[in-house]
């Protein structure tokens, strides 16, 4: 079963396609490359990379809530390198560094209009604020559908694993 996440989806399509048309515009790129092109003769988009530019002000503070045993409490962490009191500084810093992209906000909330599953993933909440990426970040999570579950387990370690043991990678 399905539940409409907040607000219609009416006109998201056509924003896409208008903000998709007006980026390829502003870069130049007025044609697409055959699908018969080489790799060397097809066009590039080259994508710039978060990996090297000075990234030491990356700092979080991670406060978790109602997931039981040692998973609550608020931890600080830092990244480039990592550090702070938070129990996989590193392997947190890895999963927020490999889910960093240009132009994209790590954090973002589930999208309006987002179909997501009728299920329910426990009462545990957590809140991330800090510096990410050069950005501000404030931002809940709670697991209450299928969508807040999968943006959840995205950000596992930083947030604690609760997946089904059967689940758990």
């Amino acid at each position: 079963m399905l539940q409409v996440n907040r607000s219609a989806r009416a006109g998201r399509l056509r924003r896409v396609l208008l903000t998709a048309t007006g980026t390829l515009a502003a870069v130049g790129l007025t044609s697409v490359a055959p699908a018969t092109a080489s790799p060397q003769t097809a066009p590039a988009l080259a994508v710039p990379s978060l990996q090297g530019q000075d990234r030491s002000g990356d700092r979080l503070t991670v406060t978790v809530g109602q997931a039981g045993g040692d998973a609550d409490g608020t931890y600080e962490l830092t990244c480039h390198p990592a550090g702070g009191n938070h129990p996989h500084a590193a392997d947190a810093c890895a999963v927020l560094d490999r889910g960093t992209r240009w132009g994209k906000d790590t954090f973002a909330p589930v999208a309006e209009g987002t179909l997501c599953t009728m299920q329910y993933g426990g009462s545990a909440t957590a809140h991330v604020t800090g510096t990410w990426a050069g950005r501000p970040v404030d931002a809940r999570y709670d697991r209450g559908d299928g969508c807040e579950i999968a943006r959840w387990d995205r950000l596992v370690p930083l947030l604690p694993d609760l997946r089904a043991e059967g689940q758990r990678a």
